[in-house]
């Protein structure tokens, strides 16, 4: 009887079918399964999409020709006509009483269904003038029904589905009144309340569907924001302390020795960042804790050169590591640059004379000949091999180490969380190796903090002094562009040309680069030693091309974006992006990071003719910035965070009302509420609704044992 009477909760308001509200029949909750809302829940989280504010609305009577404005006004007349080609207008004329507005829909029929007389309406549109009168031609519409308070609600609704705003409104308005005698339950400690000045969620369920002033909206939102981020929060915290709690790590024993000799006999000095993220690191790895960090560092910031001295700090307490590069031409690169800072060093070998050997360093890809294979698999087996670099190739069944320590898995969006898996799983015994993932695509702090939330982070603000900036420059006629390509290469300089992937089809990327190819070493490229590199090619193939680019036989390379990751020819000053409005800002930006990788002067070129918006604002941004975090900000800004949040997302935790763009504040909020929550001592504030409702929201196994252990 109790629950009866007892605040409503989200599991409660599921189990309550959409039927249970007035006006909602067969047909009706039919058409609303069609758009995913099945329950009085779903309902309640069908947040408005804008209001509007009548004290802020355009009258008709006042609006200029050519100038956009929102009206809210009465249907007067409502007309369909036939054209000579049997197609269909409707022509509706509208009142606000200051003056009449015509609305015209050129091959939209329902709107004569949608549209009714003395039904009220909001009207967004662009003013003209048509026979001496005002007219708006397919204007957004919304039904508002006769909303006569400040703030009308706006819903996103559905003609397709027969479903209007006003409609949706008072399904609403209907849930909100018939929750009223038990109020929802807030699953919110005081104190968290309190201390983000947060209301509760009855007057936030409340106000954010029926407002008395925007400043209610915006408290409404701030609350339904913080619970949405707190519940991704709590998760990836709590698998963050299980993942802590669970696993033995190794308490590696070293003095630093190895990673001073490495210091040492650099020709430069590394940066304060790289220092910063070295200590951490040596710090994660001398604990017992095993180490789960993500390593973000922009185009050229060191990155590699952290990961190599981790990986001397294991490698002088008596254990191997391990890279994991995505594709055999960064995998091999690696090790070509690795083994020529670490060839003069030394580890202890009681077997020898002197007791010491060669520290040794493999490379392990599907290049590697069966003989090598084998002697190296044995060497990781017995423990003479200290660090491997490789692909794919290092999951596969048969290698085995003797005592792996650290783990070190570059370009981690290239891997799965199952492949990251498979790699820890080859260490012997019960302890964990450590676990370093390095990303040269930065994302925004925010968005780490919810979609790496269970890594701790570290991130590489600066690059190292001595690399001079490279220019880049949007161009639609390309002339300029073969004039610049070929006065590099007269001064012994290269320079790569990469084309777009045209659609998913390998076979059409090939035919789309040979082209290019042909065309260019016919006309602008003639007489120069011009190779060729796409994903059609053989390991071999690939590595030839590679080697010969590398060595400097070759004067362009004109690629596809398989050199995207890692390639590095200082020799290389010049990069041309054909139909650079294919491309994403980060590919942009990791594309230009080939060049500009020694002391000269480099240039990026971005041939593009294309003038939407989102073209425009990419190819300006990366015109204007060469910081990868900033970049990744202005990408985050144009597209949204649908393709980082799509890293974490299943089901029903999707951010309704949370951005991580306008959000920032909220997503730091949320992370230090999980972790006070978190640590609060049982018996302190009851957080077990809390908890209910993660699992509800955010399902399954997973989140049932977290919270349980």
């Amino acid at each position: 009887m109790q629950r009866l009477t007892s605040p409503l909760t989200l599991s409660d308001l599921d189990n309550l079918p959409v039927s249970r509200l007035k006006g909602v029949g067969a047909k009706k909750e039919t058409a609303l399964k069609s758009i995913g809302i099945e329950t009085v829940l779903d309902v309640l989280s069908h947040y408005p999409r804008r209001y509007i504010d009548r004290t802020k609305e355009a009258k008709i009577g006042a609006l200029q020709e050519g100038e956009e404005g929102m009206v809210l006004a009465e249907v007067l007349d409502v007309q369909t006509i036939r054209t000579r080609n049997r197609k269909k207008i409707v022509r509706a004329e509208v009142t606000d009483g200051t003056g009449i507005l015509e609305i015209t829909f050129f091959n939209q029929p329902w709107r004569a269904r949608q549209l009714q007389e003395e039904m009220h309406v909001v009207i967004f549109g662009k003013l003209d003038i048509y026979r001496g009168k005002g007219r708006m031609t397919n204007p957004v519409v919304d039904l508002v029904g006769d909303k006569t308070g400040r703030i009308v609600p706006v819903y996103q609704q559905s003609g397709k589905a027969g479903l209007s705003t006003w409609e949706i409104g008072a399904w609403v308005a209907d849930a909100l009144h018939k929750s009223r005698v038990r109020g929802f339950a807030d699953p919110l400690p005081l104190s968290i309340r309190h201390r983000h000045n947060l209301v509760d969620r009855t007057t936030a369920l409340t106000n954010i569907h029926n407002p008395t002033s925007i400043g209610e909206t915006i408290e409404a939102r701030n609350r339904l924001v913080f619970d949405e981020l707190l519940r991704i929060q709590l998760v990836l915290v709590a698998r963050k302390r299980i993942f802590e709690l669970a696993n033995h790590g190794i308490a590696h024993d070293f003095q630093g020795k190895f990673i001073d000799l490495l210091l040492s006999t650099l020709p430069f000095q590394l940066t304060g960042a790289q220092i910063r993220v070295i200590n951490e690191i040596t710090g994660d790895l001398q604990s017992q804790m095993p180490m789960h960090r993500l390593l973000q560092g922009d185009v050229g910031s060191g990155k590699t050169l952290v990961a190599v001295a981790g990986l001397l700090g294991v490698v002088e307490g008596g254990r191997q590591g391990v890279i994991m590069a995505p594709t055999e031409v960064l995998a091999e690169q690696h090790y070509l640059g690795i083994s020529g800072l670490i060839d003069s060093m030394k580890v202890p070998c009681p077997e020898t004379l002197m007791g010491e050997r060669p520290l040794r360093i493999e490379l392990l890809t599907s290049r590697t000949g069966q003989s090598d294979r084998n002697h190296i698999i044995a060497g990781l087996s017995r423990g003479s091999v200290d660090i491997v670099i490789g692909t794919h190739s290092l999951i596969q069944e048969g290698v085995e180490f003797k005592n792996l320590g650290l783990t070190v898995i570059d370009e981690q969006h290239r891997f799965g969380v199952d492949q990251r898996a498979a790699l820890r799983a080859k260490a012997s015994g019960e302890e964990i190796p450590d676990l370093l993932v390095m990303t040269a695509t930065p994302i925004p702090r925010t968005a780490a903090m919810t979609v790496y939330g269970d890594l701790d982070v570290s991130i590489l603000d600066e690059l190292p002094p001595g690399r001079t900036p490279i220019s880049t420059k949007w161009v639609e006629d390309d002339s300029e562009v073969w004039e610049k390509v070929r006065s590099q290469i007269a001064k012994g300089k290269q320079a790569y040309v990469v084309c777009p992937l045209i659609g998913e089809n390998e076979t059409t990327q090939k035919a789309s680069v040979e082209k290019t190819h042909k065309r260019l070493i016919e006309t602008e490229l003639k007489g120069l030693e011009v190779d060729l590199l796409h994903g059609r090619l053989t390991g071999p193939e690939k590595y030839e091309v590679m080697t010969r680019f590398r060595d400097g036989a070759t004067d362009v390379l004109i690629s596809t974006t398989v050199i995207e990751v890692g390639v590095d020819v200082p020799n290389a000053t010049v990069m041309v992006i054909l139909d650079a409005e294919r491309f994403g800002i980060a590919q942009l930006h990791q594309l230009r990071g080939r060049v500009g990788r020694g002391d000269m002067e480099s240039w990026c070129f971005l041939v593009s003719g294309a003038r939407t918006d989102e073209a425009v604002q990419r190819l300006t941004a990366l015109e204007s910035s060469t910081d990868g975090f900033e970049l990744a900000e202005i990408d985050l800004e144009i597209r949204g965070e649908g393709t980082i949040m799509g890293v974490i997302q299943k089901g029903r935790n999707d951010l309704r009302l949370a951005s991580l763009r306008r959000d920032k504040q909220w997503v730091e909020h949320a992370r230090d509420a999980a972790i006070q929550l978190l640590d609060l001592p049982k018996g302190n504030d009851d957080i077990s609704l809390l908890i209910e409702e993660v699992e509800f929201l955010l399902g399954g196994a997973e989140t049932e044992y977290l919270f349980k252990s």
